[in-house]
């Protein structure tokens, strides 16, 4: 019923926020007549303000059209790699011209996106910084009210299972990168692979701020899961899709809640960063406005997620931490596979913290050092991005400057030479 109110709330705003809009434009324009009135600026700010807080936050595009490679800007497309109903496998394919043919080997970096509110486009950031050096591929989930029952459910296990054989299809020489809440299925997806002996195995996986051991630093987020139960996520967050959408009667955690609970962490930084806001349109300062509004474009888009995938997560990683105790078991091909990282032996593993992470706090993404007891010491490596967030490490400036090209000396320095390749069978 909760997704029902919403919807009916969306419908009773839409109007109410065309109309600011307009109000806003008619107030702002200079070759407006209201233009001319008092306190001009202040009405028009005031109703732009009123339009963002109350408007549908659409899923935003990449935008990456171009790179630079060694001085020369290349184009820059999206290409679909596979296609399946829960998830998108992304290639940003550059098309480099014949003085640059040789880039084509570069390194392929799969990045995983997290599945936990935002779209996959909030690491637009980190796609640009990898793309002059990389071959990127990214994993962009649908919104699960998009997707009809008839494709059935979607548990953890099935995650596990889109990241082996989106890892098969790019071969062994593919680089991993999980950032957030994927570095968990990741890893289990990889150690599975080594148990099995899978030759498609990548040749690194790059962690990213994840919560493989949450008992480490706990931070709200943490302290959330374990102070309700199983049944408490499940009766209050979990609820039906209206019918106007294709996932008719699916069960998810919609959108709306978790992005409820994003703003509930930090409502004062939200309620300053509005107020600036309103204050840069009053004072003219168009570029730090524009800079709230893509903000706010990307944080405030957020999709459903499968309700059963987010109950196993929560169950499996924040109440059982069934990873770093050893107990947990993956239905994959049929078969029931104990996850059991000391079996990965030929991935090299590079851990990214945050030293300020608030969502995955220090020693939880380290965690997995530990539990990969079968990498060489000499193929680990641990950084801790000094004064970064949990978005810092992997978008804005310390990303660009300090993050990346740690990632891309790591991954250069355990790329197999073309006479080494492994024979893929």
């Amino acid at each position: 019923m909760l997704y029902q109110i919403r919807e009916a709330q969306r419908a009773v705003l839409k109007p109410i926020c065309s109309w600011a809009d307009s109000m806003s434009h008619l107030y702002g324009d200079p070759y407006s007549p209201l233009a001319m009135v008092p306190f001009a600026s202040r009405i028009s700010a005031g109703f732009e303000l009123l339009y963002r807080l109350g408007k549908d936050y659409e899923k935003p595009e990449f935008g990456l059209s171009a790179t630079r490679i060694d001085g020369t800007e290349v184009p820059v497309v999206e290409r679909v790699e596979m296609n399946f109903p829960f998830c998108r496998l992304l290639k940003f394919e550059r098309l480099l011209p014949k003085s640059l043919a040789h880039r084509s080997t570069d390194p392929a970096v799969l990045v995983f996106a997290p599945l936990s509110g935002h779209h996959a486009t909030l690491l637009r950031d980190t796609v640009r910084a990898l793309l002059p050096d990389h071959n990127v591929y990214i994993t962009d989930w649908v919104d699960a009210r998009m997707v009809s029952t008839w494709h059935g459910p979607f548990h953890l296990d099935d995650y596990i299972g889109y990241a082996i054989r989106f890892i098969r299809h790019l071969g062994p020489e593919v680089h991993v990168m999980s950032v957030c809440q994927p570095t968990v299925p990741v890893m289990a997806a990889v150690s599975l692979m080594a148990t099995m002996k899978d030759p498609h195995q990548p040749r690194t996986m790059t962690m990213m701020g994840g919560p493989i051991d949450t008992r480490s630093s706990p931070t709200k987020v943490n302290d959330l899961a374990m102070t309700r139960s199983h049944d408490w996520f499940e009766r209050t967050l979990i609820h039906r899709v209206p019918g106007r959408y294709p996932g008719s009667g699916r069960r998810v955690y919609p959108g709306f809640l978790q992005h409820a609970g994003f703003v509930a962490m930090n409502p004062d930084r939200h309620m300053t960063s509005h107020w600036d806001f309103y204050l840069d349109l009053v004072r003219g300062d168009m570029d730090d406005a524009e800079s709230h509004r893509r903000f706010y474009d990307e944080y405030n888009a957020v999709l459903d997620m499968p309700a059963e995938y987010y109950l196993d997560t929560i169950r499996l990683v924040f109440q059982e931490h069934a990873l770093p105790r050893g107990t947990w078991d993956v239905e994959f091909e049929g078969k029931t596979w104990r996850v059991n990282p000391a079996d990965i032996t030929d991935v090299a593993l590079f851990t990214i913290e945050g030293e300020l992470d608030d969502i995955s706090g220090l020693g939880q993404t380290e965690a997995a050092q530990g539990l990969c007891s079968g990498i060489p010491r000499k193929n680990k490596q641990h950084f801790v991005v000094p004064g970064a967030g949990h978005y810092g490490i992997f978008s804005g400036r310390r990303w660009r400057e300090m993050v990346c090209p740690e990632v891309r000396a790591f991954i250069q320095q355990h790329r197999r030479d073309e006479g080494q390749l492994r024979l893929v069978s």
